[in-house]
Protein backbone atom coordinates (compact mmCIF):
# COMPACT_ATOMS: atom_id res chain seq x y z
CA UNK A 1 0.00 0.00 0.00
CA UNK A 2 1.08 3.52 -0.96
CA UNK A 3 2.16 5.98 1.50
CA UNK A 4 -1.16 8.09 2.91
CA UNK A 5 -2.26 11.23 0.83
CA UNK A 6 -3.24 14.42 3.11
CA UNK A 7 -5.38 17.11 0.93
CA UNK A 8 -7.28 20.09 2.27
CA UNK A 9 -10.82 19.15 3.12
CA UNK A 10 -12.69 21.39 0.45
CA UNK A 11 -11.25 18.99 -2.07
CA UNK A 12 -14.06 16.21 -1.41
CA UNK A 13 -17.44 16.18 -0.69
CA UNK A 14 -18.30 15.68 2.71
CA UNK A 15 -21.48 13.76 1.54
CA UNK A 16 -19.98 9.69 1.98
CA UNK A 17 -21.75 9.43 -1.54
CA UNK A 18 -20.84 12.00 -3.76
CA UNK A 19 -16.52 12.02 -2.27
CA UNK A 20 -16.91 7.99 -3.18
CA UNK A 21 -17.93 8.88 -6.48
CA UNK A 22 -14.69 11.65 -6.74
CA UNK A 23 -12.37 9.26 -5.90
CA UNK A 24 -13.63 6.25 -7.72
CA UNK A 25 -13.79 9.15 -10.90
CA UNK A 26 -10.54 10.34 -10.29
CA UNK A 27 -8.07 6.83 -8.81
CA UNK A 28 -10.34 4.42 -11.32
CA UNK A 29 -9.17 1.00 -10.56
CA UNK A 30 -7.27 1.71 -7.56
CA UNK A 31 -9.86 2.12 -4.37
CA UNK A 32 -9.04 5.14 -1.72
CA UNK A 33 -10.38 5.96 1.27
CA UNK A 34 -11.09 8.95 2.66
CA UNK A 35 -10.71 9.56 6.21
CA UNK A 36 -10.91 12.99 8.18
CA UNK A 37 -8.80 14.70 9.96
CA UNK A 38 -9.57 18.02 11.18
CA UNK A 39 -8.86 20.39 8.07
CA UNK A 40 -7.77 17.63 5.70
CA UNK A 41 -8.35 14.19 4.28
CA UNK A 42 -6.39 11.59 4.20
CA UNK A 43 -5.96 9.57 1.92
CA UNK A 44 -5.33 5.38 1.85
CA UNK A 45 -5.00 3.74 -1.52
CA UNK A 46 -5.23 -0.08 -1.75
CA UNK A 47 -6.37 -2.64 -4.27
CA UNK A 48 -9.39 -4.20 -3.97
CA UNK A 49 -10.25 -7.38 -2.10
CA UNK A 50 -13.85 -7.52 -2.33
CA UNK A 51 -15.42 -9.86 -5.21
CA UNK A 52 -18.50 -7.68 -5.63
CA UNK A 53 -15.83 -4.59 -7.13
CA UNK A 54 -14.88 -6.81 -10.00
CA UNK A 55 -18.79 -7.15 -10.99
CA UNK A 56 -18.64 -10.21 -12.92
CA UNK A 57 -20.45 -13.35 -11.01
CA UNK A 58 -18.25 -16.07 -12.76
CA UNK A 59 -14.97 -13.85 -11.91
CA UNK A 60 -13.24 -17.18 -10.16
CA UNK A 61 -13.75 -19.65 -13.14
CA UNK A 62 -11.62 -17.04 -14.88
CA UNK A 63 -9.22 -16.39 -12.22
CA UNK A 64 -8.78 -20.85 -11.59
CA UNK A 65 -7.95 -21.13 -15.44
CA UNK A 66 -5.45 -18.00 -15.02
CA UNK A 67 -3.84 -19.96 -12.07
CA UNK A 68 -1.36 -19.25 -9.10
CA UNK A 69 -4.19 -19.15 -6.48
CA UNK A 70 -4.32 -15.49 -7.53
CA UNK A 71 -6.28 -13.12 -4.76
CA UNK A 72 -8.73 -10.13 -5.64
CA UNK A 73 -6.32 -7.54 -4.37
CA UNK A 74 -3.69 -9.25 -6.73
CA UNK A 75 -5.76 -9.05 -9.95
CA UNK A 76 -4.63 -5.75 -10.79
CA UNK A 77 -0.72 -6.51 -10.93
CA UNK A 78 -1.48 -9.92 -12.85
CA UNK A 79 0.76 -10.58 -15.84
CA UNK A 80 2.54 -13.23 -18.17
CA UNK A 81 4.90 -13.01 -20.83
CA UNK A 82 6.36 -15.15 -23.79
CA UNK A 83 8.53 -13.18 -26.17
CA UNK A 84 6.19 -10.76 -27.97
CA UNK A 85 3.42 -11.49 -26.20
CA UNK A 86 1.77 -10.73 -22.46
CA UNK A 87 -1.25 -12.03 -21.07
CA UNK A 88 -2.54 -9.34 -18.46
CA UNK A 89 -5.92 -9.13 -16.40
CA UNK A 90 -5.73 -5.25 -16.74
CA UNK A 91 -4.78 -3.35 -19.73
CA UNK A 92 -2.99 -1.28 -18.28
CA UNK A 93 0.13 -3.29 -18.39
CA UNK A 94 0.31 -2.43 -21.96
CA UNK A 95 2.33 0.56 -21.79
CA UNK A 96 5.00 -1.71 -19.26
CA UNK A 97 5.12 -3.81 -22.70
CA UNK A 98 4.97 -1.28 -24.90
CA UNK A 99 8.01 0.46 -22.43
CA UNK A 100 10.12 -2.53 -22.86
CA UNK A 101 10.22 -2.76 -26.75
CA UNK A 102 11.18 1.16 -26.79
CA UNK A 103 14.13 0.20 -24.68
CA UNK A 104 15.32 -2.79 -26.32
CA UNK A 105 14.47 -0.46 -29.98
CA UNK A 106 15.50 3.09 -28.89
CA UNK A 107 16.36 3.75 -32.65
CA UNK A 108 13.10 2.64 -33.68
CA UNK A 109 11.12 4.07 -36.83
CA UNK A 110 7.70 4.93 -37.45
CA UNK A 111 5.21 2.93 -34.94
CA UNK A 112 1.66 1.74 -35.71
CA UNK A 113 -0.57 1.16 -32.97
CA UNK A 114 -3.16 -1.37 -33.73
CA UNK A 115 -5.41 -0.90 -30.43
CA UNK A 116 -8.77 -3.14 -30.51
CA UNK A 117 -10.94 -2.43 -27.55
CA UNK A 118 -14.21 -1.02 -26.83
CA UNK A 119 -12.89 1.67 -25.24
CA UNK A 120 -10.44 4.05 -26.62
CA UNK A 121 -8.20 4.44 -23.40
CA UNK A 122 -7.27 8.15 -24.16
CA UNK A 123 -7.94 8.91 -20.26
CA UNK A 124 -5.76 11.22 -18.51
CA UNK A 125 -3.18 9.55 -16.25
CA UNK A 126 -2.21 10.76 -12.82
CA UNK A 127 1.18 12.21 -13.91
CA UNK A 128 2.40 15.85 -12.98
CA UNK A 129 4.29 17.46 -16.04
CA UNK A 130 7.59 18.61 -15.49
CA UNK A 131 10.21 20.34 -17.53
CA UNK A 132 12.01 17.43 -17.88
CA UNK A 133 9.12 14.65 -17.71
CA UNK A 134 7.04 13.19 -16.04
CA UNK A 135 6.32 12.57 -11.75
CA UNK A 136 4.30 10.02 -10.32
CA UNK A 137 2.68 12.18 -7.58
CA UNK A 138 1.38 9.02 -5.66
CA UNK A 139 5.08 7.88 -5.27
CA UNK A 140 7.24 11.21 -6.10
CA UNK A 141 9.10 9.31 -8.45
CA UNK A 142 9.92 10.01 -12.14
CA UNK A 143 8.32 8.38 -15.00
CA UNK A 144 10.47 7.84 -18.31
CA UNK A 145 8.46 5.53 -20.73
CA UNK A 146 12.38 4.67 -21.82
CA UNK A 147 12.91 3.55 -18.80
CA UNK A 148 10.35 0.22 -17.91
CA UNK A 149 10.90 0.08 -14.44
CA UNK A 150 9.40 3.53 -13.91
CA UNK A 151 5.98 2.77 -16.03
CA UNK A 152 5.84 -0.27 -14.04
CA UNK A 153 6.23 1.37 -10.48
CA UNK A 154 3.80 3.98 -11.63
CA UNK A 155 1.17 1.55 -12.59
CA UNK A 156 1.46 -0.12 -9.02
CA UNK A 157 0.91 2.90 -7.46
CA UNK A 158 -2.22 3.81 -9.03
CA UNK A 159 -0.62 6.90 -11.05
CA UNK A 160 -1.06 4.99 -14.43
CA UNK A 161 -4.26 2.95 -14.64
CA UNK A 162 -7.25 1.70 -16.99
CA UNK A 163 -8.26 3.93 -19.99
CA UNK A 164 -5.72 6.34 -19.88
CA UNK A 165 -2.71 3.88 -21.05
CA UNK A 166 -2.60 5.48 -24.89
CA UNK A 167 -2.40 8.77 -23.66
CA UNK A 168 1.60 8.93 -21.91
CA UNK A 169 2.99 6.60 -25.10
CA UNK A 170 1.08 8.95 -27.61
CA UNK A 171 3.22 11.91 -25.63
CA UNK A 172 6.08 10.28 -26.29
CA UNK A 173 5.94 9.19 -30.16
CA UNK A 174 3.67 11.79 -31.35
CA UNK A 175 3.86 10.77 -34.62
CA UNK A 176 2.21 6.73 -34.19
CA UNK A 177 -0.25 5.99 -36.71
CA UNK A 178 -3.02 4.64 -34.35
CA UNK A 179 -6.12 2.62 -35.77
CA UNK A 180 -8.87 1.76 -33.55
CA UNK A 181 -10.83 -1.06 -33.98
CA UNK A 182 -14.34 -1.04 -32.14
CA UNK A 183 -17.62 -2.83 -32.60
CA UNK A 184 -21.15 -1.11 -32.27
CA UNK A 185 -23.11 0.63 -31.04
CA UNK A 186 -20.11 2.78 -30.19
CA UNK A 187 -18.44 2.46 -33.18
CA UNK A 188 -20.54 2.54 -36.52
CA UNK A 189 -18.18 3.79 -40.13
CA UNK A 190 -14.73 4.88 -39.61
CA UNK A 191 -13.37 8.52 -38.65
CA UNK A 192 -10.39 9.91 -39.20
CA UNK A 193 -8.82 12.08 -36.48
CA UNK A 194 -6.02 13.97 -36.10
CA UNK A 195 -3.70 13.62 -32.71
CA UNK A 196 -3.10 16.49 -30.36
CA UNK A 197 -1.36 16.71 -27.32
CA UNK A 198 -3.32 18.88 -24.13
CA UNK A 199 -1.76 19.65 -20.92
CA UNK A 200 -5.00 19.77 -18.01
CA UNK A 201 -5.33 20.80 -14.72
CA UNK A 202 -5.29 18.20 -12.05
CA UNK A 203 -8.29 17.71 -10.15
CA UNK A 204 -8.14 16.74 -6.69
CA UNK A 205 -4.41 16.24 -5.74
CA UNK A 206 -2.79 18.94 -6.78
CA UNK A 207 -5.33 21.59 -8.52
CA UNK A 208 -2.20 23.73 -10.33
CA UNK A 209 -0.37 20.38 -11.68
CA UNK A 210 -0.52 19.98 -15.33
CA UNK A 211 -1.21 16.26 -16.78
CA UNK A 212 -0.79 14.95 -20.07
CA UNK A 213 -3.93 14.72 -22.11
CA UNK A 214 -5.20 13.96 -25.50
CA UNK A 215 -7.94 15.23 -27.61
CA UNK A 216 -9.21 13.80 -31.17
CA UNK A 217 -9.77 16.39 -34.04
CA UNK A 218 -12.03 14.56 -36.64
CA UNK A 219 -11.25 15.88 -40.58
CA UNK A 220 -10.92 13.48 -43.61
CA UNK A 221 -7.45 12.81 -44.06
CA UNK A 222 -6.94 9.41 -43.72
CA UNK A 223 -4.36 7.74 -41.43
CA UNK A 224 -1.07 8.41 -41.47
CA UNK A 225 1.92 9.55 -38.95
CA UNK A 226 0.21 11.26 -35.80
CA UNK A 227 -3.84 10.29 -37.07
CA UNK A 228 -6.11 8.44 -35.28
CA UNK A 229 -8.35 5.81 -36.81
CA UNK A 230 -11.50 4.71 -35.51
CA UNK A 231 -13.67 1.99 -37.15
CA UNK A 232 -15.25 -0.82 -36.90
CA UNK A 233 -14.43 -2.67 -40.03
CA UNK A 234 -11.26 -4.65 -40.80
CA UNK A 235 -10.07 -4.03 -44.22
CA UNK A 236 -10.25 -0.39 -42.86
CA UNK A 237 -8.29 -0.82 -39.90
CA UNK A 238 -5.87 -2.60 -41.79
CA UNK A 239 -5.49 0.07 -45.14
CA UNK A 240 -2.07 0.99 -45.94
CA UNK A 241 0.20 -1.19 -43.78
CA UNK A 242 0.76 -4.38 -45.94
CA UNK A 243 4.18 -4.20 -47.83
CA UNK A 244 5.06 -1.28 -45.17
CA UNK A 245 7.98 -0.82 -42.44
CA UNK A 246 6.33 0.35 -39.36
CA UNK A 247 6.90 -1.25 -35.78
CA UNK A 248 3.48 -2.89 -35.30
CA UNK A 249 2.35 -2.89 -31.96
CA UNK A 250 -0.76 -4.81 -31.22
CA UNK A 251 -3.17 -4.44 -28.18
CA UNK A 252 -6.20 -6.06 -27.84
CA UNK A 253 -8.66 -5.87 -25.10
CA UNK A 254 -11.08 -8.59 -25.17
CA UNK A 255 -13.95 -6.44 -24.19
CA UNK A 256 -14.06 -5.77 -28.07
CA UNK A 257 -15.55 -8.94 -28.80
CA UNK A 258 -17.90 -9.01 -25.64
CA UNK A 259 -18.03 -6.52 -23.15
CA UNK A 260 -21.37 -7.78 -21.15
CA UNK A 261 -20.80 -5.71 -18.06
CA UNK A 262 -18.31 -2.73 -18.64
CA UNK A 263 -17.77 -2.16 -15.25
CA UNK A 264 -20.68 -1.74 -14.28
CA UNK A 265 -22.81 -3.92 -11.40
CA UNK A 266 -26.13 -3.08 -12.86
CA UNK A 267 -24.74 -5.00 -15.54
CA UNK A 268 -25.27 -8.10 -14.11
CA UNK A 269 -29.27 -8.10 -14.67
CA UNK A 270 -29.10 -5.70 -17.27
CA UNK A 271 -26.11 -7.05 -19.83
CA UNK A 272 -24.68 -4.05 -22.19
CA UNK A 273 -25.17 -4.23 -25.83
CA UNK A 274 -22.30 -5.75 -26.99
CA UNK A 275 -22.98 -9.25 -25.48
CA UNK A 276 -22.03 -11.78 -27.67
CA UNK A 277 -22.26 -15.71 -26.47
CA UNK A 278 -19.02 -17.42 -26.90
CA UNK A 279 -19.38 -18.93 -30.47
CA UNK A 280 -20.07 -15.44 -32.31
CA UNK A 281 -17.03 -14.09 -30.03
CA UNK A 282 -14.54 -16.83 -31.28
CA UNK A 283 -15.57 -16.30 -35.13
CA UNK A 284 -15.04 -12.63 -34.69
CA UNK A 285 -11.59 -13.92 -33.68
CA UNK A 286 -10.76 -15.56 -36.27
CA UNK A 287 -12.17 -13.09 -38.65
CA UNK A 288 -9.89 -10.66 -36.94
CA UNK A 289 -6.58 -13.10 -37.12
CA UNK A 290 -7.79 -14.05 -41.19
CA UNK A 291 -7.23 -10.44 -41.38
CA UNK A 292 -4.26 -9.84 -39.78
CA UNK A 293 -2.69 -13.49 -41.80
CA UNK A 294 -4.19 -11.87 -45.18
CA UNK A 295 -1.57 -8.68 -45.01
CA UNK A 296 1.17 -10.67 -43.63
CA UNK A 297 1.01 -8.76 -40.58
CA UNK A 298 1.09 -11.17 -37.87
CA UNK A 299 5.05 -12.00 -38.55
CA UNK A 300 5.24 -8.48 -38.39
CA UNK A 301 4.06 -8.10 -35.02
CA UNK A 302 6.30 -6.73 -32.82
CA UNK A 303 4.79 -6.60 -29.59
CA UNK A 304 1.27 -8.55 -28.52
CA UNK A 305 -1.03 -7.57 -25.23
CA UNK A 306 -4.36 -9.48 -24.97
CA UNK A 307 -5.98 -7.91 -21.42
CA UNK A 308 -8.88 -9.60 -20.16
CA UNK A 309 -10.57 -7.01 -18.50
CA UNK A 310 -12.11 -8.67 -15.84
CA UNK A 311 -15.63 -7.00 -14.97
CA UNK A 312 -16.14 -6.25 -18.73
CA UNK A 313 -15.07 -9.33 -20.81
CA UNK A 314 -16.96 -12.02 -18.86
CA UNK A 315 -14.51 -14.31 -17.45
CA UNK A 316 -16.26 -17.87 -18.58
CA UNK A 317 -14.76 -16.51 -21.63
CA UNK A 318 -11.58 -16.43 -21.07
CA UNK A 319 -10.21 -20.02 -21.63
CA UNK A 320 -11.31 -20.92 -25.05
CA UNK A 321 -11.34 -17.16 -26.43
CA UNK A 322 -7.23 -16.88 -25.33
CA UNK A 323 -6.75 -20.08 -26.64
CA UNK A 324 -8.30 -19.03 -30.20
CA UNK A 325 -6.64 -16.31 -30.17
CA UNK A 326 -3.26 -17.09 -29.69
CA UNK A 327 -3.60 -19.83 -32.31
CA UNK A 328 -4.75 -17.69 -35.17
CA UNK A 329 -1.38 -15.19 -34.14
CA UNK A 330 1.15 -18.45 -34.11
CA UNK A 331 1.43 -18.39 -30.80
CA UNK A 332 1.62 -20.97 -28.02
CA UNK A 333 -1.79 -21.31 -25.93
CA UNK A 334 -1.87 -19.78 -22.65
CA UNK A 335 -0.42 -22.90 -20.42
CA UNK A 336 3.02 -22.47 -22.23
CA UNK A 337 3.43 -18.81 -21.07
CA UNK A 338 5.32 -18.34 -18.04
CA UNK A 339 4.65 -15.89 -14.72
Amino acid sequence: MSSPIIIPLSRLSLDPQQRHAQLRDYFCDKDAVANRDADSWVLNLGWSDDPYRYVDPQLDIGLTWWGGDLRYQDMALARKRNGRVLLSLNDTWTLESWSEWVCKNPQHGDITVLHVDDHKDLGTPRLFERTDGWIDPIEGRAVNIQQPSTVTSAIMSGSLGMGSFLTPFLHYAPSTDVRHLCQGPKCVGTVDSEIKLESLADTLLSPSERRPGISLVSDQKGVGRGRYRFTDDLDDWLEGLEGGDTSILLHIDMDYFCNRYDGDSDSVDHPGPLNDPLPSVLNRIDELTRALNRGSLVSRLADVVIAFSPGFFPAEFWAQSCDRLLLGLGEQCHGSIAE
